[in-house]
Order: structure tokens, then sequence, then C-alpha cells
């Protein structure tokens, strides 16, 4: 499966998903309970590249549903109830037990370690910066909004570059909070933030859906505490849910020394530095940092 995308399928694919069913409050279906009924629910946010819905056929796509798909299948099960929530819904839907497991390259980070429990990586990934067409204030990294107090930033509701931002000092009156991807262009465009702070693979999908936004030239990763920041992002689970976070494990460790794989992640635009990165680091040491 290919990542290539219509800029017209870009331009519905979020406004599609109000219309998409999201289910109900459910008890979390054990490992046992899955396979003996063959199916299993997991959540996206409808982010490209990393898992969303295609709006045209109904299918889940991205770089976590196509590698989930393999893993359930080797796992015997043959249906998957696909759910789509804005991604701070992620984490409190698998508390309420809405579905069973999340395939949105979610990044390990120890506070939501704190509260669900993560597969092994998936994929690495880096950051990135949309600025409006022309990059007229010269954006080129995260620090540049601790640098100026004047500037603003846009984040999504639940992403990670909260962390980043604080970590570099940028005020809270500095920030401009989103509830999803469908909203960083109209904010950066109009002037609300002057960019919209998300991961390099997000911010060029959304470059590509208007001439009136593009992706910070010349960006640089921030870097805190003497580490560049970069994320790994895996599949998550419930609390007490660990027989079906280890049998992903399993299944996932294999899977990732294939050809079928990388040919999986990269032709969603993930680069041979993301993918090779994707094996440095363990989901124990991304909890514990």
């Amino acid at each position: 499966m290919h990542a290539t995308i219509s800029k017209a399928l870009k331009t519905t694919l979020l406004a599609s998903a109000a219309a998409l069913t999201v289910a109900g409050a459910a008890q979390a279906a054990s490992l046992e309970e899955i396979q003996e009924s063959g199916s299993i629910r997991i959540a996206v946010a409808n982010e490209i590249p990393y898992g969303y819905i295609d709006p045209v056929s109904g299918e889940a796509m991205g770089a976590g549903p196509d590698v989930a798909k393999h893993i359930v299948e080797e796992l015997g099960v043959t249906d998957i109830e696909w759910i789509t929530t804005d991604f701070s819904s992620l984490i409190p839907g698998l508390q309420a037990d809405r579905f069973d497991m999340v395939a949105a390259e979610m990044a390990i980070i120890p506070t939501r370690c704190e509260t669900v429990i993560y597969s092994e990586p998936n994929t690495s990934y880096g950051e990135g910066l949309l600025v409006p067409a022309g990059n007229p204030e010269g954006l080129s990294g995260y620090a540049d909004f601790a640098e100026n107090s004047d500037m603003t930033v846009a984040i999504m509701a639940g992403a990670n570059q909260l962390d980043m931002m604080q970590a570099l000092g940028v005020s809270e009156d500095q920030l401009v909070t989103i509830s999803s991807n469908a909203d960083a262009i109209s904010t950066v465009s109009t002037g609300r933030a002057d960019a919209y702070a998300a991961t390099g693979l997000t911010a060029s999908e959304l470059a590509g859906q208007s001439d009136a936004v593009e992706v910070a030239e010349g960006f640089t990763d921030p870097v805190i505490d003497g580490t560049e920041q970069r994320s790994w992002g895996g599949f998550v689970f419930a609390e007490g849910n660990e027989e079906l976070r280890d049998a992903v494990n399993e299944v996932l460790a294999e899977y990732k020394q294939s050809d079928e794989w990388l040919e999986t992640v990269s032709g969603y635009g993930f680069t041979d530095a993301d993918t090779s990165r994707s094996f440095d680091m363990s989901t124990e040491e991304l909890c514990t940092e």
C-alpha cells in the first residue's frame, strides 16, 4: 500500500471523520476473548501518515493500521472494527474501554506510560514546523519561540510537543491549542499562531494541502538537556491488557525483520533514518527517560 494521496482526498479526510462511527463504552477484550471472537477494536486519530480512515473507501490506512492488520492476522483475528477519535481522546478511550488497541503511532513518553501500556516501537520520527507561505518570521526551530516571547505556536491537544515547548522555556501564553490537525492550516494561515509544531511527517502532509502554508526550511530538531528530540511510536493498550500487548510484541519483533515491514513503513514517507532508528530504543527505556 502506498501513501500517494490526492489533494482533494487530503482536504476532505478529517472532515469525513465526523461521519464515522465511534463505539460506546464497553469492556476491553482480553487476548483470549479477541481470538475466540475473531474481532478486535482498534482506534486511530485520523492523522496522515500514522493512522487514518480513507473517506472514500472507508479503509484504514497508515503505518500503524497497515502493520496492525498484519499483526492481528497472525494472531488469528479476522475482523477489525476501526474507530476514529480525536488524538486527545485516544488514552481516555482506552481507559474507558471504548477500544482494545490504538494504532496511531503515538509517541512513547513517560507521562503516558503512567496510564497506559505500549508495545515496542513500530516507528521513529523527528519534528517539524508548519509556517505561513514564505515563512515571514524566518522560523527554523522550536527554540525560536523561547527566544521571542511575542511569537505564538500552535500545538495539538494531547500531543507531546507541549512537553518540548515547556522544557525549552516557551511560556503558556505563547501556546495556541487546537483540537486536531484539521485546524492547523487555518490557524497558521490566518495568523492566529505564527506556526504549528508537529512531527515532520505531519507538517509535510499539511503543507501539501494548501499553498498558504509551508514547512520551515532548515528546521532542526529541538535539543533538550543535551538530547535531540526524536519520537518512537508504538501500539497502545489499556493497563491490565499485558497479555494482548505481549502477543502483539512477539509478532511485531518478527515482522520488523522483514522487507514487507520496511516497504510498508517507507511507503508512508518514513525515511531510511526513521526506519533504522526505530530499533534504537526500547519501550522500557522510553518510559523511564
